[in-house]
């Protein structure tokens, strides 16, 4: 059984058996004899013709999560089910294709407002970008890099990220590896052994959800998240299942689509790490496209 179809069968309600039929649909004829001894035969006749109907019925409400009846307790999914299905999906999913890597971050700044930072990027390092600073204009940035797409502290090429390890501990190696050599420095000065810790985890994050890695590498960087002890199931939420992570960040993640579609925590253009402070997150719309917007 791979990884969905536990999913699927953890998440899906087993079928009442013959026996829990029998026992309900005898309980319920005691209840109406019980209580209905001066009705005539004919009553009971009338009765009798919905009375398989009636204890399919009190079977259904005994198999609801909220009261088991006659069977054992639905199982809860792990965290850790959760982001193997998806890796599972993301593995079987289509590679896109386009002119343009096009990123949308949405985060709520209130009831109902909401603010939006955009970018779009071309292989070659072309890039361009919407958000409160450009006035809700696209607009195009200055700079223009050989290495456009970025895991923290590490800057790569398309070709470089497409070219990432498929194997979780490969993976986890190559960006622990890479941010020992990089010379990205906090206020405080280099990176510590606890900040490059910080950051590979956060890298993980990034490839699952806002960099344009391939299906397999993105399968990868969800079970190498699962690899982590202390991922928490926190139930369905709209875009999928949340997750709580061992360092504090919260996914959103479609076990369907195996794609990610929150977080509390994306990496800008540039590098940047931002945090949200928003319970929900904010929302990831990541995906090629041909169209620009004027």
């Amino acid at each position: 059984m791979n990884d969905l179809q536990t999913l699927r069968t953890a998440l899906t309600l087993d079928e009442p058996s013959q026996d829990v039929i029998d026992r309900s649909r005898h309980r319920l004829q005691n209840r109406i004899h019980g209580g209905r001894t001066s009705r005539r035969r004919t009553g009971w006749l009338i009765a009798g013709a919905g009375l398989t109907a009636a204890a399919a019925a009190v079977v259904a409400i005994a198999a609801m999560p909220a009261a088991p009846v006659d069977g054992p307790p639905m199982r809860t999914v792990s965290g850790q089910e959760i982001l193997l299905a998806a890796a599972t999906a993301a593995e079987r999913s289509p590679e896109g294709a386009g002119t343009y890597w096009h990123v949308k971050v949405t985060v709520a700044d209130g009831a109902v407002a909401s603010s939006a930072y955009e970018y779009w990027i071309k292989p070659d390092g072309q890039a361009w970008m919407r958000g409160a600073k450009t006035g809700g204009e696209v607009m195009p940035m200055k700079a223009h890099s050989a290495t456009p797409f970025s895991l923290v502290a590490v800057d790569l090429t398309l070709e470089q990220l497409r070219a990432l390890p498929a194997d979780p501990d490969a993976l986890k190696a190559w960006i622990a590896e890479a941010l020992e050599r990089s010379d990205a420095r906090t206020s405080a000065g280099k990176l510590t052994a606890s900040d490059r810790e910080q950051a590979g985890f956060q890298s993980l994050i990034s490839l699952v959800s806002t960099l344009p890695a391939t299906p397999a590498v993105r399968a990868t960087a969800l079970r190498a998240i699962a690899d982590h002890p202390g991922v928490q199931n926190l139930g369905t939420v709209p875009g999928g299942q949340g997750l709580s992570l061992p360092t504090g960040e919260r996914l959103v993640v479609d076990p369907a689509t195996g794609r990610v579609n929150g977080t509390s925590v994306f990496v800008t253009m540039d590098g940047a790490v931002n945090k949200v402070a928003d319970p929900a997150g904010a929302r990831i719309d990541a995906e090629w496209t041909d169209t620009l917007p004027e």
